[in-house]
This record gives structure tokens, sequence and C-alpha cells, in this order.
């Protein structure tokens, strides 16, 4: 990839290969077996979720460093993704346990192609506890911060969340961006824009959904148009995810579509952050755009193929085989 000197200053810091991901992580709990509906299940077999620790997840199997930053219950389910998280090789010295009522993230799911349900509890979530307090944190020797948009939706993590970016790009750590929206986290879709606009103009790389990029220019069909103009006057890349249809990617200097790698989809949870992972995993190990913007295709297809997310998450072998 070629460029002025904000992309190129992309490039290097990227070489670092060290990453802090924001945002919540979870309990996932999944119909067992495969294509059993929630209300007929006898079992579960339990994973690690949450857009950010799956973000985290993905960047460590694919043999990138990679430290959680968030906060979790101090009980039993907080344990259990903070021991998980240890497991697959996440540093967790940046997550904190909050008591009182706050609760982690508890997700009951299918595995079911079609029409999949999904119930989340979310009461008195414990990933918006985090305090600017919490990210006070050493950015130098990071490549980026990756923050995944819901931890913007209220307050402390809000604040939080902003106080990060700006203590990250003092450092000099590049700021990357999942817009990441969920609805039922938000006062309105106008807070949610609002927000989403405020933190993609402080980052270097912003991706996320037709849908997301559409609430961004306030209409779908301006959504595309919103991608590359902040490519080109504010993020240096901005990749505009189709599902089915694949992605964009727009830079300063130019754009490419790439397609998907079509599978057998077991669910559809876990494609966004499996692409992140792998997209970031590949360029902090030095490949082109391009490639990495595959590589982030080839994780999402692996993980909704897949039992769980943090579980189907593919490291690097796996990954090279699916490729070849």
């Amino acid at each position: 990839m070629t460029g002025g000197t904000g992309v190129q200053r992309i490039w290097k810091r990227l070489a670092l290969n060290r990453f802090v991901v924001l945002g919540r992580v979870g309990m996932d709990l999944y119909a067992d077996p495969p294509g059993t509906k929630i209300e007929e299940a006898q079992r579960y077999v339990v994973a690690i979720g949450g857009s950010a620790g799956n973000i985290a997840v993905a960047l460590a199997k694919q043999g990138s460093a990679a430290a959680l930053l968030t906060c979790v219950s101090d009980d039993a389910v907080g344990r259990y993704c903070v021991a998980e998280l240890q497991r697959y090789g996440v540093d967790i010295g940046l997550i904190r346990s909050v008591g009182a009522e706050a609760r982690t993230s508890l997700a009951v799911v299918e595995t079911v192609p079609v029409q999949t349900q999904s119930v989340l509890y979310r009461n008195g979530a414990a990933d918006f506890a985090l305090s600017c307090a919490d990210v006070a944190v050493d950015f130098t020797g990071i490549a980026a911060l990756v923050v995944t948009g819901t931890a913007l939706a209220c307050e402390p993590s809000r604040s939080a969340t902003l106080a990060a970016i700006a203590a990250a790009q003092a450092a000099g750590a590049l700021v990357v961006l999942d817009i990441d929206h969920r609805a039922y986290s938000w006062e309105s879709v106008s807070e949610a824009a609002v927000l989403y606009q405020h933190a993609a103009q402080m980052a270097d790389i912003v991706i996320g959904n037709d849908d997301e990029f559409g609430l961004m220019a306030g209409g779908y069909d301006q959504g595309r148009t919103y991608a590359r103009t902040l490519a080109q006057n504010g993020a240096k890349i901005a990749i505009y995810k189709r599902g089915a249809l694949g992605s964009v990617t727009f830079t300063p200097d130019f754009s490419f579509e790439t397609g998907i790698y079509a599978v057998t989809a077991l669910k559809p949870m876990g494609a966004g952050d499996g692409f992140m992972g792998g997209l970031l995993a590949a360029l902090g190990q030095g490949h082109t755009l391009e490639t990495a913007v595959r590589r982030g295709s080839a994780t999402a297809s692996l993980i909704v193929s897949g039992i769980g997310c943090a579980p189907a998450s593919p490291d690097t072998a796996t990954l090279e085989r699916f490729l070849a």
C-alpha cells in the first residue's frame, strides 16, 4: 500500500503488532447439539463472547499481542470470562472487577443458520462501569487502541472511552473504531450517530457494516459515500462491509472490493469480530491491506461455520489451511 505520510504512519505503527481492545466480554450459552432451538434445549455449551473479547481472542490466536481493557462483574461469570481470555493468550492486566449489582453480559443463543434466536441479558452491564481511572494506560509501544462503539453508549464508559482515545493519540498509537452498533444500548438513534461520528473523526481506521455507516450518514443509501468521504477527510482507512456482498475498502488514494469466502454457516454471530481480528493481525504482521482484508474475511467465514465465536476463531495454521 502506498500513500501520504498519514498512511505511512499507520503502516509503521502497526508493525508493533500489539493491540489494546476496549469494550465488553461476556458469557455465551449455546443450545446443544447444533440446530437445537433454545426452548427445546436440554443442555448448553459455554464460551466467551462480546465484541471486544472476541476481537482480542482472534488477535491472540493469530499471533498478535492483545490486551482487553474492560470491567467484569466480581462473580463467577466475570471470573470465567477472565480465565478464558487468559487461556486464549489475551493479556488480562487491564481488566477490573466491579461489585455491587454490576453484571457481566450473558447471552443465550442458538447454532441455527436461519432465523437464529438470541436472548441477551445486560442489566447493570459491568463493562459500562469503565472509568477514566481504568484507561490511564501507557500506550507507548502499542500499535493501536481498538474501540468497540458500544462502549460509547452511556456514562461513565463514554467519557472513559474518549479519554482512552486521547491517551492513545498522545502516545502515537493508532485508533481503530469498530462501530459495533447495538440499538438496545442507546437512548436514541440520533445520539448514537453523533457519538459515532465524533469517534470516527478521531480514528485512523473505521470499520462498520452498511447499516452502521448509513446510521452515521443519516440514511442507508448515503452510507457508502460517507465511508468514502471519511477515508479522504478523516480516518485514513474506512471499510464498508456489505454482508454476503463482501466489503469495500476506502483509502485517500484508492479503493477496492473484496468478496466473501462461501461456507456452510451455522450462525450469523461473530463474523464482524473475526473480520476485525483477522484484519489487524494480518496488518500487524506486515501483510498488504488487500491481503489483510481477505484474511479478515476468511476469519469471519470460519467463525460463522463453527460452534461459538472464540472457540471457532481460527489460529494462524487453521487460517492458512483454509486459504490454501
